[in-house]
């Protein structure tokens, strides 16, 4: 019998009333005017400024999450897309003029000193760094560049395929659908769709390209607004990324490339070989051969719908719940599905991709994927499920700030649930072998991750550091991306003949497009979720608290003091990577036998 639910409500609304409805500016306007017009006498009126200040952000928020979250739900509903550029260019550009008079007031207060409250000084030094970077010339530029980077969803959510079904009719498939048959035992199979899919993906290389340009040319423009010779400068700043340098985003690479790539390479060898040994006829490992299963086993499938995924996530997460003896973290699923706040299956009109959106005033999120039945989802589903557990963790801090933790402690949050629950998926696999399977395919994807992570971030210093010069052109780009690609990728896979995609293969990674240099935190995250995990190998229930503990903090902390929560270093040496993949590649080998 399931535990009962206590479904969240939102809090109350002191401050914007509790029937406050956003129709246009003039409604949100007299409450951002209150707000700068407040006289502050004590200490305690400036915690109740702070207070409804957030009340209302987190209101606004949350009335733009759904905004987000319906469209990408169907791209193809205009209402919807225009309910959504309502709030960009109406309502934000407001707002940011405000956010920064607002800022300017808080750390301008002779009060502020006497906020001792955990998590005033690491919101304080964001306030401060925001007041550094603001322009007002900015506003429209970065009004433009959300409006830019919609047009990536809506161009990739519409690319469809045609293949034969099972009864052999050609049928309209979309991308994530069709990648599914890369895991067919049928090389032809494989072969065929790869290519169908990869030419849909051409036929588009040039509106792709050219949005990029436009996004790449707003981008720096702003960062040259506000006094960055690029846009990685500016935007280091922008995310508030105290805590590490560009320097040190080289070091990862450079760390990846020796303590990783050789393995990934090693990897691919081992595959090629089990092809070989599978298949007569096959003489070079190619593109299309690298998600089937190299003994020529049926691709897995944990699951038949999306009310089965969500349905034995909830299991599998009440499995880890017994390491401590709580409901916790199956119960955030239930509410999440008693309140509606999922939608699972890919269909047409969808946007690509997966998120876990958090929705600020009721504290409980909204989690997005295109699942079709594949390990790959299974994946993608614990780790926005660890998302999730992230936002009920923090949804009672005081303050929005404090609920809104950096990405690189949200996708400790994700990864490391990834590999909390490996060791209870056989709620999705009753047959051991096929259990065992999907362990090790998932581990063999942190070691090809890491790479993949350092091609994708070196490429967006390439893209800014050179955005000003000249000699940066879009044809440039192809030679670029393929030399830093090179570097990371294994020697085993042959492109010949197919340089055409390979040349354009960073077209496929969403973030280059809608989130700019949002791609190193799962690399920093990816090491932190090993750590967690070789925490709660050792000693399961204090691995667990250590998880949940850090998590707790939101961003009342620096990064590195909510990885010392979680009792995991944050590094990016070569010997520190070097001992979690080796942990990792060992957990292989056992899995192997």
């Amino acid at each position: 019998m399931e535990p009962t639910l206590v479904i969240p409500t939102r809090p109350a609304r002191p401050f914007i009333g509790e029937d406050f409805v956003l129709k246009t500016w003039n409604e949100v306007k007299p409450l951002y005017d209150s707000l700068v017009e407040r006289p502050i006498h004590n200490a305690d009126e400036l915690r109740q400024w702070f207070a409804d200040r957030s009340e209302l952000e987190s209101y606004l928020s949350e009335n733009f999450a759904w905004r987000y979250i319906r469209m990408t739900c169907d791209t193809s509903d205009p209402e919807l897309i225009n309910q959504f550029n309502f709030f960009i260019t109406e309502i934000q550009p407001q707002l940011s003029a405000y956010e920064n008079r607002l800022d300017k007031l808080a750390v301008e207060s002779p009060y502020l000193a006497e906020l001792r409250d955990k998590g005033f000084d690491i919101t304080v030094r964001g306030m401060k760094k925001a007041i550094e970077i603001f322009r007002d010339e900015n506003i429209p530029l970065q009004t433009d560049i959300q409006t830019e980077q919609r047009k990536y969803g809506a161009i990739v959510g519409a690319m469809t395929i045609e293949m034969k079904n099972a009864e052999g009719i050609e049928e309209e498939i979309t991308l994530p659908q069709a990648s599914t048959l890369l895991q067919s035992p049928d090389r032809a199979v494989r072969e065929e769709v790869w290519r169908k899919i990869q030419e849909r993906r051409y036929e588009d290389k040039d509106s792709l390209d050219e949005l990029y340009d436009r996004l790449v040319d707003l981008r720096h423009q702003i960062a040259v607004n506000a006094g960055f010779a690029n846009f990685r400068d500016y935007i280091f700043a922008a995310m508030g990324r105290f805590d590490y340098t560009p320097q040190d985003c080289f070091a990862f690479h450079a760390s990846v490339a020796k303590a990783v790539v050789p393995l990934l390479d090693q990897l691919a060898l081992e595959r090629k070989q089990k092809l070989a040994r599978v298949d007569a006829s096959f003489d070079t490992l190619r593109p299309w051969d690298a998600k089937v299963d190299p003994d020529g086993l049926p691709a897995l499938k944990p699951f038949g719908t999306g009310d089965e995924l969500l349905n034995k996530t909830i299991t599998c997460f009440g499995r880890l719940d017994a390491a401590v003896g709580s409901t916790y973290l199956s119960d955030c699923l239930r509410i999440m599905k008693a309140m509606g706040h999922l939608d699972l299956e890919s269909r047409k009109g969808k946007a690509p991709g997966g998120y876990n959106y958090p929705l600020e005033e009721i504290g409980v999120p909204f989690i997005f994927m295109n699942a079709t039945s594949s390990l790959r989802d299974l994946v993608t589903m614990v780790h926005e499920g660890g998302h999730a557990v992230h936002s009920f963790l923090t949804r009672d801090l005081p303050l929005k700030p404090f609920r809104n933790p950096p990405m690189e402690v949200a996708e400790l949050a994700s990864m490391a649930m990834e590999l909390l629950t490996m060791d209870y998926w056989d709620v999705f696999f009753e047959n051991s072998d096929d259990l065992k399977r999907a362990k090790i395919q998932h581990l063999e994807s942190i070691i090809e991750t890491l790479p993949w992570v350092a091609t994708i971030d070196k490429f967006q210093h390439w893209v800014y550091e050179t955005a000003a010069e000249p000699l940066k052109t879009p044809e440039n780009r192809p030679t670029a991306w393929l030399r830093i690609f090179e570097e990371f990728s294994d020697t085993a896979t042959n492109w010949q003949g197919l340089e055409k995609y390979e040349a354009y293969s960073w077209q496929k990674q969403l973030h280059l497009y809608e989130v700019p240099f949002y791609y190193i935190e799962y690399g920093i995250a990816q090491l932190g979720a090993i750590g967690v995990w070789m925490n709660f190998r050792q000693d399961p229930q204090k691995g667990l608290q250590g998880y949940m503990n850090a998590l707790k903090l939101g961003y009342t902390a620096p990064i590195s003091e909510i990885y010392r929560a979680a009792d995991v270093p944050f590094d990016f040496s070569e010997e520190h990577i070097g001992r979690l993949i080796q942990f990792v590649w060992s957990e292989i080998e056992r899995l192997k036998g």
